[in-house]
């Protein structure tokens, strides 16, 4: 295994560390002030937090155009009060990279 993809596992070991369940109210003020993207449920949390540490620009832009990485919308940030959810998250700075998981 080279160096590079030593550095690779090791962030992706401590992404996986720092990823926890958080009530979306206690993450309002960071939606507010734009520092909150929601990640589909068909993408792995930690690789795109991994991508967004590494500034993988190609990956991220590529899940942009799709849908898949966004900043949460009104509409999914009034749907997620209103449903008191509770969702995964991941702080890769100035980021809070937040996923609710399919059921």
């Amino acid at each position: 295994m080279n160096q590079q993809d030593k550095q690779a596992d090791l962030l992706r070991a401590k992404l996986n560390q720092e990823t926890s369940q958080i009530a979306w109210k206690e993450l309002q003020r960071y939606y507010a002030a734009g520092m909150v993207i929601a990640v589909s449920d068909d993408l792995d949390l930690v690789d795109v937090a991994a991508s967004v540490a590494n500034d993988d620009t190609a990956a991220v832009s590529k899940w942009m155009s799709e849908a898949r990485v966004s900043k949460v919308s009104d509409v999914q940030a009034t749907a997620w009060q209103n449903a008191d959810a509770t969702l995964w998250a991941v702080v890769v700075k100035p980021w809070i990279l937040v996923q609710m998981r399919a059921s």
